[in-house]
């Protein structure tokens, strides 16, 4: 993903918080992960832990990725979660069983340059653009290796498939034939990596179609809609005039002009309640979200279901929340905060999950609308959720444990 145009068409300033633009920043970056984490790991005690041998690892690398698993912890006793000794699980933290990367400065000191020259022959000017994100990644595949020979894990499952750590995790297990199961946590677009795992339990008809774009689909796969959804089913939201107004940020969105758009809103609408979210990720300076009719919900604290429960109407721009607030019959406008290289990212607004306000004079007029007639939306949410409208609607975690059981049943443990 990371020498595909799609992520070196993110905003600069995005782009600039994952890479720096400046190459010595970069080489400041790498030295002082080096010094501030791959040279401690070598040091730090092993992470205690649960037993992990023959156990079926959740394996996570978010705070998403986390409540997207956390069914199969409370139904299937023989899990555990796992994560990198680092990674950042947010509230979690602490929930997750951890795997030492003390040897990672090894495989990185012996791994780097050949892995460093072999993309520079493929890509170029890109290798060098991003050999701080080459460098990092380098050594997890070596290090979970280790970690799977030791363990032997019955099945590892994933709610992420293109980060470095976890692609690494993904390749280790194929290596040793272990088995893998992917449980789609958001949205997906045909920038991914193809599907690579054993059994993939994917949302809808939508996903599927854009992993077939990606490459050949292997194993299996099953269409389960969204588990981390079932919960929240019974506030979906029948009301026909709208109070609440969602604002979802994303670390795409320029900051003036969301910040621009959200007092806009809050001054042309005195009458409504506005709530702005900002990407779990974001760590911008929010504090002009504050007034009578201005609030702050913190991703931190609560979920995304959590914020929408609450909500009549969302205003967001390239955000997987537009799919969750449609299955809680809220409808969503598209309006792209700032100038960047990205339009309709998801293909909600193609596929006519959500309007879209192409000016803020066409969001004012939406808003408008939408407090005198405001419409359900949650049927046209079918194409990304295999169960609106069946029997297994707000069933998805009990289809996904019937079919994780069914597949374990079929597969051997380990095998050599």
């Amino acid at each position: 993903m990371r020498f595909q145009p799609t992520f070196g068409a993110m905003p600069a300033a995005t782009l600039n918080k994952i890479s720096p633009g400046s190459f010595l920043k970069r080489f400041l970056k790498i030295n002082l992960y080096t010094l501030g984490r791959l040279l401690p790991n070598l040091v730090k005690p092993a992470p205690r832990n649960e037993d992990l041998s023959g156990k079926i690892w959740l394996y996570v690398v978010s705070q998403n990725n986390y409540d997207a698993l956390h069914f199969l912890k409370e139904q299937l006793p023989e899990t555990v979660f796992v994560a990198g000794q680092n990674k950042q699980i947010g509230r979690y933290n602490q929930q997750v069983n951890r795997l030492s990367l003390r040897w990672k400065f090894f495989y990185t000191a012996r791994f780097f340059l050949p892995v460093f020259l072999g993309l520079f022959k493929m890509h170029g000017s890109k290798a060098i653009r991003f050999f701080d994100l080459i460098f990092v990644s380098i050594g997890y595949y070596e290090a979970y290796l280790k970690h799977l020979q030791k363990h032997r894990p019955r099945a590892i499952v994933f709610a992420n498939d293109h980060n470095d750590d976890s692609r690494a995790m993904l390749l280790a297990a194929n290596k040793l034939n272990i088995p893998t199961v992917y449980i789609q946590h958001a949205t997906v677009s045909t920038a991914f990596p193809p599907l690579e795992f054993t059994l993939s339990l994917l949302e809808g008809q939508d996903a599927l179609d854009k992993y077939r774009q990606c490459g050949p689909v292997q194993g299996e796969v099953k269409l389960i809609g969204m588990p981390k959804a079932d919960k929240f089913m019974q506030f979906r939201n029948f009301k026909t005039t709208l109070k609440n107004v969602g604002i979802a940020g994303n670390l795409m969105d320029e900051y003036d002009a969301l910040k621009a758009t959200i007092l806009q809103l809050v001054l042309r609408f005195p009458d409504l309640e506005f709530t702005f979210r900002p990407h779990p990720g974001d760590a911008r300076d929010f504090s002009f979200v504050t007034g009578k009719n201005a609030m702050f919900s913190s991703p931190k604290s609560e979920g995304a279901f959590e914020f929408l429960k609450n909500q009549d109407l969302l205003v967001a721009a390239e955000s997987s929340i537009h799919l969750e607030a449609a299955l809680l019959n809220i409808p969503g406008i598209y309006f792209r905060l700032g100038a960047n290289n990205f339009y309709d990212y998801y293909g909600f607004v193609k596929t006519g999950l959500i309007a879209e306000a192409a000016t803020e004079k066409e969001l004012f007029s939406l808003v408008q609308q939408y407090q005198q007639d405001r419409p359900e939306v949650y049927q046209k949410a079918a194409y990304y959720n295999a169960t609106i409208g069946t029997e297994n609607e707000g069933k998805s975690d009990a289809l996904a444990v019937q079919y994780l059981q069914e597949f374990l049943q079929k597969t051997l443990p380990f095998q050599a």
